[in-house]
């Protein structure tokens, strides 16, 4: 049990300081606009890149974990994230940044991909939600400091310097790994049958309702998430007199705030209706949704003061995270073992390629196009955000 608690640990670790890296530049993204001359849809780009790289890299990623030693994979793709996130401090212009953030995804497909299954593979099904749950908080709250830590240090040292303070650390995490034992892949599941072919894997996934639902919402939801994370800091910076600062610091609070708080109800809240409606994890995924949209939409177009839109944007994240932990051990429990790691990168290139890889260079284009009117394009969040609750509410009905 200590070496589960070790790697419990460790893993939401690097899930803290994955997001920390991921949303850095989110934060600082006015600032390096305005030092490497770029428009708002290049400034979006980058996040874009990565996204792109972390989607392709994926699948290769949780093929190869169905036969390689799993902690080295994460450890070397923790370093070459962590030394990719402090590369882009050094970037002189469109492109060299574009590389820098690109090549982070390589490093996070690896982690991504494998961790979820090692944890599986650490604990019973009914145990993996809980687990699930604690390690998916580290989503909201690294996210949370990766706005502050970026507006604080960008604003205090520059762009340059915020990325050189949270890529660096990652190489630390990255040796805790190896200290990591690896479980036998499968060792809760009654029978585990050995990794099948790509092929045979594919049409698995294909005619699985339970997992092909879950992912379609969770498209939605991230091209949702994707957007608002990239560009809320900028509006309130740009159309609610926010000072940079002080927008991104606001931000981080109101996800570190309603992610905990979210993803730790909406994974109490599945356990406790099992055996009272169907699906519960589909059903709390799908029904938090709603009150989700709503709170944006007065968040953005209805409230006036920072208080007043503070609280809302805090609500409405208390809403929005609730499928985390859900959602995850959903696509955990409807594969076999041997299919795990792949099952999470195709879900990874999927949320991706058609969610929050087109979201922010979107906005920015819809920005771009209508003189500046950011509110306009940011109309997309709440629209997307229904249609995920709307996905996995079909799902609740039709999935056995």
């Amino acid at each position: 049990m200590q070496g589960a608690l070790f790697a419990v640990v460790v893993l939401t670790a690097m899930n803290l300081l994955n997001y920390i890296d991921r949303w850095v530049p989110s934060a600082v993204k006015d600032l390096f606009k305005a030092d490497l001359h770029l428009t708002d849809t290049q400034t979006s780009l980058p996040l874009s890149a990565f996204i792109l790289v972390y989607m392709v890299a994926s699948p290769i990623f949780g093929s190869l974990a169905d036969k390689a030693p799993r902690k080295v994979l994460i450890a070397a793709g923790v370093a070459i994230w962590s030394l990719a996130t402090a590369a882009a401090a050094f970037a002189n212009d469109f492109t060299t940044l574009l590389i820098a953030r690109a090549a982070v995804g390589i490093g996070e497909a690896a982690y991504a991909t494998i961790a979820p299954a090692i944890l599986a593979d650490y604990f019973p099904p009914e145990k993996r939600n809980r687990i699930f749950t604690i390690f998916y908080i580290a989503t909201p709250v690294g996210s949370a400091i990766g706005f502050v830590l970026g507006g604080v240090l960008g604003a205090a040292w520059g762009w340059r310097a915020a990325f050189l303070a949270v890529g660096l650390p990652g190489l630390l995490v990255a040796l805790l790994a190896l200290v990591m034992r690896d479980p036998p892949r499968g060792q809760f599941d009654a029978e585990s049958a050995p990794p099948p072919p790509w092929g045979v894997a594919l049409r698995q996934l294909a005619n699985n309702r339970a997992y092909l639902y879950t992912v379609a919402g969770y498209v939605a939801v991230t091209f949702a998430t994707g957007g608002i994370a990239d560009w809320f800091a900028t509006y309130l910076s740009r159309h609610r007199g926010f000072e940079l600062a002080h927008a991104a610091a606001a931000l981080g609070q109101a996800a570190v705030i309603g992610g905990i708080v979210g993803t730790a109800l909406g994974g109490v809240l599945a356990d406790r209706l099992k055996g009272r409606v169907r699906q519960p994890y589909l059903f709390v995924s799908a029904f938090s949704m709603l009150p989700a949209a709503a709170l944006a939409l007065v968040a953005l177009y209805v409230v006036e003061g920072a208080f007043a839109i503070m609280a809302c944007v805090t609500a409405a994240q208390v809403f929005l995270w609730m499928y985390n932990a859900p959602v995850n051990a959903l696509i955990v429990n409807s594969v076999d073992a041997g299919m795990r790691a792949r099952a999470f990168g195709l879900s990874i290139l999927a949320i991706h390629v058609l969610g929050d890889v087109l979201s922010p260079p979107l906005i920015g284009a819809i920005s771009d196009a209508t003189d500046g009117n950011l509110p306009l394009a940011l109309a997309l969040v709440p629209v997307f955000i229904v249609l995920g609750g709307v996905v996995w509410a079909i799902g609740w009905r039709r999935v056995d």
